[in-house]
Parts: C-alpha cells; structure tokens; sequence
C-alpha cells in the first residue's frame, strides 16, 4: 500500500465554528461529525433498525455488482468520503482489474485503519488514501491523475448538500474525472416522511448521540464549553424543502465560549447541523445534466427508497 495524505487546513474547524455560531440561524458544517467518534457512531446508525439507507443501498450494490464492475474495471476508483471503506468491498469482489483504490476522508485516523483493512484483505490491490476534505477540490497523486478515473460516492452524501452545493460537489468531480470519467452515486430517494422521521430519531438514541459528540468535539478541540446536556437532537422532515433537518435546540438560557468567542443562546433556539435532501430520478437526472454529465443508468430497490447512478462526464 502506498500512503498519499493531504491533511486539511488545521484551522479551517475553528473558521467554520465560529463563523457557523455567529449566525442569525446558528448552524455548523456536518462535515466535522467525523472525527473517530463520530465516524464510530455512524457506523452504528447504518446497523439500526430504521436506518434503511445503509442495508438498501448495500443490497442494490450486491445485486448489480456484476453491471458495475464492467463499468469501473480498469479505472482508478476515487470514493468520496470513504469513512470504514463498507460498501466498497462489494464493488472490490466484483472487479478485479482495478488500476488502484483511492478512499477519501476527513478523518486521517479513520482513513488510515480502513485503507489498512482493505489492503490485507485485497493484497493485489492498489490503495492509496488521501486524507482531505472532498467537499473541496484536492490533488490526487500523478498516477491516478493520469490514468482513467471512477468516483463512488455511496450513502446519498450527495444530500448533505443543498442544491447549489450539490451541483458545486457535481462539477468538482466531473472536473476530476476527466471527459469519459464514470461515477457511481447512492441518492436517497423521496418517501413517506414517517419513514424518514423513523430513520433520523432511532429508538435507541445512537443519532442523537452522533449529533452531539459535534459539541462534544468542540469542547475537546476548540476550547469550547457547551453544556453537551443542555441541547436535544431533533431531526425533522420540511416537505417544502424535500429535506431532513437535523438540529441540536438549547432547552434553556445560556452562553457558550469557543476559543475565547462567546455566543448566547436562548431557550429553544437551535443549531442547523445537518440537511439530507431527498430526491426523485429525474431531479437528480436533471442536477447531473447541469453539473456535466450524462446518466446511463439507474438502480432502485423494489419499494423505491433508495436509487443508485451511473453517470458519464460528457464530452
């Protein structure tokens, strides 16, 4: 295994913290959910019960495995957010002629110990993790750049994003890719909102946990003094919108420090830490048309939930 890490800007967190914090509507970016921690409870929300994303998207990749294999073989396969590298190994047993396997992610440690895992487990193959922030352009090592490229961008991440920010995140990886480029994208799909209210406020409170370890992560990092008990999770689905929120609500009165930053809050005001936009097939068909590519196919499960794309970058 060849070891490529690009580490992200070490005070781009406090940036966004603060920044984040001093809106009118308090909100802060989902991306920092994943140090090793949050990473960790992620994994957990993706084995619930009512978390039907994970278990979907991996039965649609298991039953075209074969149709996607022929689509990445001999590409350098780039995954965005790569997190325990799961889905992958899916892809991995179908396709034995990858040129390399490049996982991308936030978390350097995180990163390191899957790359590591899938290395063991495929010796012939090529893993090369970079560590960066893939909501933003990052380099790629030369032998990737020069060679024929894939992207796999499981887990419907792409409705983090909003629209705008998705189109961005789009004309990014066509960029990337290069003309020809394939990318393989999991896109959760419009659905009865009991149904998604169930997946964002599990019984057991694992999602909650996840959204609090971002104040947890503050505290530890950024010299922060967030009563951690003093906030609930909410999760919530604006049909308008055709999103899930997920909001951290201060159940009182209080002042937060943050590396000598000072922030007030009141009773039932919240922080907007998350939006999981859902879509139909010929939104996102649409969104990728506008971002540079061309569809060529699309996968859904039976009751229609979950949707998995293959798109080409057009000339």
């Amino acid at each position: 295994m060849s070891d490529s890490a690009y580490p992200p800007e070490d005070d781009r967190f406090l940036a966004d913290v603060i920044h984040g914090l001093s809106q009118d509507q308090k909100g802060l970016p989902p991306k920092y959910f994943y140090d090793a921690t949050g990473s960790a409870l992620f994994d957990k929300i993706c084995e619930l019960d009512e978390y039907y994303p994970t278990r979907t998207e991996i039965d649609l990749l298991r039953q075209r495995a074969t149709d996607v294999a022929q689509i990445i073989d001999g590409h350098h396969l780039i995954e965005y957010g790569s997190g325990s590298s799961v889905k992958i190994r899916t892809l991995l047993d179908a396709a034995d002629g990858l040129a390399s396997y490049v996982p991308v992610d936030i978390s350097e440690s995180h990163l390191l110990a899957a790359a590591d895992s899938i290395s063991r487990d495929y010796p012939d193959l090529v893993v090369i993790p970079v560590c960066a922030d893939f909501t933003r352009a990052f380099p790629l090592p030369d032998d990737v750049n020069d060679g024929q490229k894939a992207g796999f961008f499981p887990g419907s991440t792409i409705g983090n994003f909003s629209r705008a920010d998705a189109r961005s995140f789009l004309e990014m990886a066509a960029d990337m890719l290069g003309v020809s480029g394939n990318l393989i994208i999991g896109v959760d799909l419009k659905k009865d909102p009991e149904i998604l209210h169930s997946a964002y406020n599990d019984n057991e409170g694992v999602t909650a946990a996840f959204n609090k370890n971002l104040l947890h992560r503050i505290n530890r990092e950024l010299d922060g003094s967030f009563d951690v008990d003093a906030f609930e999770h909410e999760a919530r689905y604006v049909a308008g919108e055709g999103r899930i929120e997920m909001h951290l609500i201060s159940t009182r009165d209080q002042e937060v420090e943050v590396s000598g930053h000072t922030f007030q809050f009141r009773a039932g005001e919240s922080i907007h830490t998350e939006n999981s936009h859902k879509y139909d097939v010929d939104e996102f068909h649409e969104l990728g048309r506008q971002a540079g590519f061309t569809p060529e196919r699309t996968w859904t499960d039976s009751r229609n939930l979950f949707s998995v794309h293959h798109l080409r970058v057009a000339a």
